[in-house]
């Protein structure tokens, strides 16, 4: 059976916010909960990059039920995978077992902040394949020195690490990280609808996994107004995983996105107060084989309202499908 997800955005809204959308979403039957890992907004008009870490650790205070997740972090620039390891088993004990850590090989948006430049995404696959393999040698609680080609690790040992350590899903986009990543990784994440994605993962990955996507969504009672916010927040969604990774600012997706038309928009994500409409966004996803689809509600000035008014009745259409 499909699980569905909530986004924690944190592009787009405040901590306090994201952790009380957060708590109500477990409230209102949601399989699980992600929340994004960034260092800035992709556009300026979204206004929000609270720290993921601090509003996760909340989170897993305020719930009970709902399955945690990064979708996702990047564990090569801004954080060193050591750290990454640390933070990802404090997580798993503060929510007694219920986190997974989402990692994929970043975004120059996010990381090129600490002044290291940006490489290409060959060698960004391989930080990746090295951080993985120190994030699960940390894990198991031992002593671990580590000496890769871009890594080291000097004698560190993670505490207090979680009885058989954290589920890690991995994000891939194509046949070059499917072969480095899927015999590293847990589950599949991924942003396209894209069937090859899956088989290609079963392929080279032993055992039994997720497939974990997202949906962006613009609900609102006016459809205008729904166009309108998507077309505001969310234009630079059109541009593909391979132009969004390399543009370091805000303004270079505004600028990318300066000719997207709200129309564009409207027709790859949907809009408007159609629930039947919004829930048949999710179907290219469960047509490709994904097993768990989280939900994004562009706009933290709806957000309350379609917790309060439509993501009950939004969640009812989509266990429907």
């Amino acid at each position: 059976m499909t699980r569905f997800g909530y986004t924690l955005m944190t592009e787009q809204s405040g901590p306090r916010e994201l952790v009380r959308y957060a708590q109500q979403a477990e409230d209102l039957g949601f399989d699980f909960e992600v929340s994004s890992d960034h260092y800035s907004p992709w556009l300026t008009s979204q206004g929000h990059s609270p720290y993921a870490w601090s509003v996760l650790g909340a989170v897993s205070q305020v719930t009970s039920r709902v399955d945690l997740m990064t979708y996702v972090t990047c564990p090569t620039m801004r954080y060193h995978p050591a750290v990454v390891a640390q933070k990802a088993a404090t997580m798993q004990l503060l929510s007694e077992g219920r986190f997974t850590l989402g990692l994929g090989s970043g975004e120059s948006l996010n990381e090129h902040v600490v002044g290291e430049g940006w490489p290409g995404v060959d060698q960004r696959q391989d930080m990746l394949v090295e951080a993985i393999e120190i994030i699960r040698a940390l894990h198991t609680g031992d002593l671990v020195t580590y000496d890769g080609a871009y890594f080291r690790v000097d004698s560190a040992r993670v505490w207090d690490a979680p009885d058989g350590g954290v589920p890690l899903g991995v994000a891939v986009s194509g046949d070059s990280s499917l072969s480095k990543l899927a015999p590293l990784g847990d589950h599949l994440i991924a942003v396209q609808p894209e069937a090859q994605l899956v088989t290609g993962w079963d392929e080279k990955h032993e055992g039994e996994s997720r497939k974990i996507g997202q949906v962006p969504i613009s609900w609102d009672p006016d459809p205008d107004a729904a166009v309108a916010r998507a077309h505001d927040q969310f234009r630079w969604f059109g541009g593909g995983w391979a132009v969004n990774a390399d543009l370091p600012t805000p303004a270079g997706f505004e600028a990318a996105s300066q000719f997207v038309r709200p129309e564009d928009v409207a027709a790859s994500i949907p809009c408007g107060p159609d629930l039947d409409a919004l829930a048949e966004g999710v179907r290219p996803f469960l047509d490709a084989g994904f097993t768990d689809i989280a939900i994004v509600q562009i706009g933290d000035e709806k957000q309350q309202q379609f917790l309060d008014d439509v993501a009950g009745p939004l969640l009812e259409r989509l266990r429907a499908l």
